[in-house]
């Protein structure tokens, strides 16, 4: 095949007939990963420096400075620029390896899984526009839960590499977890995240498509860019304000995965949220919330604008 072959999209559209085969379901659900996934590389190469502040403001712990406790981190942009002084300019993207590999893969299941999840849920003969907004949400949420159990291990080795200020490696973080754990220290954190990723899938699948879909048939903007970049950034602030509570307290347990002696210790997901906010406030518990949002709304708002693109170039249609 020549270039222009791959530039005009042909390349890829043949890639997902080869993956997909002649059944077009099959070739549906390819089509759909493969936009995902590149949304969900792009969206998290660009937000990781962000991922990476939320991940300190969580799981830090006070220290001796001048003869009183004080929290190295303050807030979002102050600890972007410490962890750029003190760790170098590149440790504001530790984790991307298992940070894309969690992306890619879980984004493109969750997209594989969405529609015919959300057509089940419909039932029979239901048109897009006439399904209601609940069940776009639930569907949002079943699609998530499903894929985050599955990719579970991937956050746990980003959780850790993240929130070190050494240079962990992740052969040496894999090694260490299952070395203490075993098998299910990779699944540390799983019940707050398989609950953060429902929520969170929730709104942003869910009110995104529920939001597009009023934004193109009450006739505000056409299908294209402006309406997707709405929809998206009211899909990302939704997110974000039911999803923090259950983010940090997976962080928190992530970190805590085959007794990492940096971490507190925490018995289970019910331990961590009845002593977080005990011990620290309940705000504890929206930690790292600023970092979290603008995240949420600039990872929501640039994958779905590339995820709708790269569908366009790959199938010649948007979602």
């Amino acid at each position: 095949p020549s270039l222009q072959h791959f530039s005009s999209g042909q390349g890829l559209r043949t890639v997902a007939k080869t993956m997909g085969g002649r059944d077009e379901n099959g070739m549906a659900a390819v089509q759909r990963f493969l936009g995902a996934g590149i949304g969900a590389a792009a969206a998290e190469i660009s937000t990781l420096p962000i991922d990476i502040s939320k991940v300190r403001l969580q799981t830090q712990k006070p220290v001796l400075v001048n003869g009183s406790m004080v929290m190295p981190y303050t807030g979002m942009m102050q600890a972007m620029v410490r962890v750029s002084a003190d760790e170098g300019v590149f440790s504001l993207w530790k984790g991307l390896g298992p940070a894309l590999m969690r992306q890619v893969s879980y984004t493109g299941l969750s997209f594989v899984l969405y529609e015919p999840v959300r057509n089940f849920v419909a039932g029979k003969g239901v048109r897009k526009e006439d399904i209601p907004f609940w069940k776009r949400v639930v569907s949002g949420g079943i699609a998530g839960s499903v894929s985050i159990f599955v990719m579970n291990p991937t956050d746990v080795v980003k959780t850790q590499m993240q929130s070190a200020t050494d240079t962990k490696k992740m052969g040496n973080i894999t090694r260490q977890i299952w070395a203490q754990d075993g098998i299910k220290g990779f699944w540390r954190g799983a019940q707050p995240n398989i609950a953060r990723c429902f929520i969170g899938n929730a709104c942003e699948i869910g009110c995104y498509d529920q939001f597009k879909t009023t934004i193109i048939s009450k006739g505000w903007v056409p299908d294209g860019p402006l309406a997707h970049f709405g929809a998206s950034g009211a899909a990302g602030i939704v997110s974000a304000l039911f999803s923090t509570p259950v983010d940090v307290v997976k962080t928190r347990l992530m970190n805590a995965a085959g007794g990492n002696k940096d971490a507190i210790q925490y018995k289970g997901v019910l331990d961590c949220f009845v002593n977080m906010p005990r011990k620290e406030g309940v705000l504890s518990l929206y930690r790292g919330f600023w970092p979290l949002a603008a995240r949420k709304v600039i990872w929501t708002v640039a994958f779905f604008l590339v995820n709708e693109q790269a569908l366009k170039f790959i199938r010649g249609s948007y979602s």
